[in-house]
């Protein structure tokens, strides 16, 4: 008979291998922690408004879609926005909200959006 705390072990030992197939598929942002990824995706989501779900913008409209984006550029033209650099309905006032840290973690998660 198993004793039953080796159930557990027994199961992930079988599973491992599916596990680690799983996870070496994923894109690089989604090898970073749950919490870390949720939270990405939920700063993307203030943005879908204008810029589309996961910031692919719906075609024919003048919105640029952020989805693919490379995360460089999006850090630049964010900062732009935040520090009055570059000219703006909206964004110059929605960009200040956003801290460095922030406009990284959005950066990453856009840039492995697919277009």
């Amino acid at each position: 008979m198993i004793h039953p705390l080796a159930l557990p072990r027994v199961a992930i030992a079988r599973l491992a291998p599916l596990l680690l197939l799983l996870t070496s598929a994923l894109p690089l942002h989604a090898q970073t922690t749950p919490t870390q990824a949720l939270y990405a995706r939920s700063l993307a989501a203030t943005c879908a408004n204008c810029h589309g779900t996961d910031g692919r913008a719906v075609a024919g409209q003048a919105m640029v879609s952020l989805a693919g984006m490379p995360e460089a550029y999006f850090i630049e033209q964010m900062k732009a926005f935040r520090d009055g650099k570059r000219p703006a309905t909206v964004m110059h006032q929605l960009a200040k909200g956003y801290s460095d840290e922030q406009i990284a973690a959005l950066a990453a998660y856009f840039a492995a959006q697919p277009k």
